[in-house]
């Protein structure tokens, strides 16, 4: 019998963790996560992390198990996933991989390009221009290195604006010609689902898991960490309107409910990635465990 792989995505808060808990009881097998931020320790409650219990119910791979100084990938989050697959078929012939994060997702079903590594002095000289002349400096020279990538990408996205960049002055060409776009072959199958429910119900969840962070200490848990503000890893919504409320910039009720709103913005997003895969398979939280079985032929 082949391996397989069974990704549960879709857009945040609509309960992809308690569907492959679920999932991996009845298949008895262990989760892989694929949330690009709830790899980092120190703030669970931003990232909606696995609770205590739920970690407990079925066995979790990636989950905080970096330090929020620590830089990390989607393309090493594909090696790493390639490296612990095999131990897990030898327990049996599932594993579970859930997660939100489109490029970590991706990254594992069609392989990533090989890309080179980022040296500390190109990415500290990115660093220092975008403090010294900001995003719209960076924006400017990725357009002159990268014409095709800068009009591919979404320009006030400093992550992505500073990683082109990066790439382009690291190896010395357009990050565009790196990247092949072709999937690679894997030796296991995959039978993706993404969950999703009525718009105005996701929107409702949403909101409502934004008062139940407040509510767990989201104010208090930003503050230990507001030092770091300046880490790739803290660029995320929760901390971004919790650090501005920090800085004066925005009131607390403000600060809230832009972070509901920035949430559903980016549900949306993932909803109109997920749309462009013609491998997903779309599903309610309540479908879902009884249609993977049936498509795994499990009674």
């Amino acid at each position: 019998m082949s391996k397989t792989l069974i990704v549960i995505t879709g857009p945040t808060g609509v309960g992809k963790t308690a569907t492959a808990i679920g999932l991996a009881q009845r298949l008895h097998c262990e989760i892989i996560n694929a949330d690009s931020r709830q790899i980092y320790r120190g703030i669970p409650i931003c990232t909606a992390a696995p609770t205590a219990d739920e970690l407990a119910a079925a066995r979790h791979h990636f989950v905080a198990f970096k330090d929020l100084e620590e830089q990390y990938s989607a393309a090493q989050f594909e090696a790493d996933v390639l490296q612990l697959l095999p131990t897990l078929w030898q327990q049996g012939d599932y594993a579970v991989m859930c997660g939100g994060s489109m490029l970590y997702v991706d990254a594992v079903c069609h392989g990533i390009d090989q890309l080179p590594d980022i040296s500390p002095e190109v990415r500290t000289a990115v660093k220092d221009k975008l403090a010294r002349e900001g995003l719209e400096s960076l924006v400017e020279e990725l357009e002159r290195l990268d014409p095709q990538y800068a009009a591919a990408i979404d320009r006030k996205n400093t992550s992505r604006v500073c990683h082109g960049v990066e790439i382009c002055r690291q190896a010395g060409v357009p990050f565009s010609s790196l990247r092949t776009g072709k999937a690679k072959q894997r030796d296991f199958d995959i039978i993706k689902v993404a969950l999703n429910i009525e718009r105005d119900q996701l929107f409702a969840c949403i909101n409502s898991r934004v008062d139940r962070m407040i509510e767990a200490g989201l104010e208090q848990e930003a503050r230990s960490v507001y030092h770091l503000r300046h880490l790739n890893s803290l660029n995320t919504v929760g901390m971004k309107e919790m650090f501005a409320m920090f800085d004066g910039t925005m009131d607390r009720h403000t600060a809230i409910e832009r972070m509901k709103k920035n949430t559903r913005v980016y549900a949306k997003k993932q909803l109109t990635w997920y749309r462009r895969d013609p491998d997903i398979t779309w599903a309610t939280p309540g479908e879902a465990i009884p249609l993977i079985l049936n498509l795994l032929s499990i009674e």
